[in-house]
């Protein structure tokens, strides 16, 4: 159920991600314009909109890099047995979740200073660009419980997970 649930969450983040990169166009594209043509007024608005849709964007990907485990990783160890790896992998985790948890609590305290402000310019609410601090947080903790049970379930038993279907590698068994 908790895998569905991640599943279902990490394909809805792909879909924002995606509508948010192409709603960034609009207002960089009318900065550009405006910028070297006379056809359309300059806007103000748009560079503050830019921003906000960057920040989501980027906050977005990063919470699809730990589901997918894209995020920076280096490897100096040469390949190891499948305990070994599970290991390894269970202290990236445990910083990870740091991380994740630094996120939380700072992103809710950054939340909370913004909450009564509103942006100079397109006067939105500053808590609907602030959030997207505490919500990462969450989102990793979320997709990093995943990898952690399995990352645990592989030191346990030596059987590591394939990533495409989750079931045991053939050879494995």
């Amino acid at each position: 159920m908790y895998r569905k649930i991640t599943e279902w969450y990490g394909r809805l983040l792909s879909w924002l991600l995606a509508f948010s990169v192409a709603v960034l166009i609009i207002p960089v594209s009318l900065q550009i314009f405006s910028r070297y043509t006379e056809l359309i007024p300059s806007y103000i608005w748009t560079e503050e909109m830019a921003r906000f849709f960057l920040i989501w964007t980027v906050m977005i990907g990063a919470m699809l890099g730990v589901r997918e485990s894209r995020h920076f990783e280096v490897d100096m160890w040469p390949i190891l047995a499948p305990r070994a790896d599970a290991a390894l992998r269970l202290v990236a985790d445990v910083s990870v979740l740091a991380f994740a948890l630094v996120f939380v609590w700072a992103g809710y305290e950054f939340t909370s200073f913004a909450w009564n402000r509103i942006s100079e310019l397109a006067e939105l609410p500053l808590w609907m660009i602030h959030i997207a601090w505490p919500v990462t947080g969450v989102t990793w903790v979320l997709f990093i419980g995943e990898q952690t049970w399995d990352h645990a379930r592989t030191l346990v038993t030596g059987v590591p997970l394939r990533k495409a279907d989750n079931q045991p590698h053939a050879e494995a068994v």
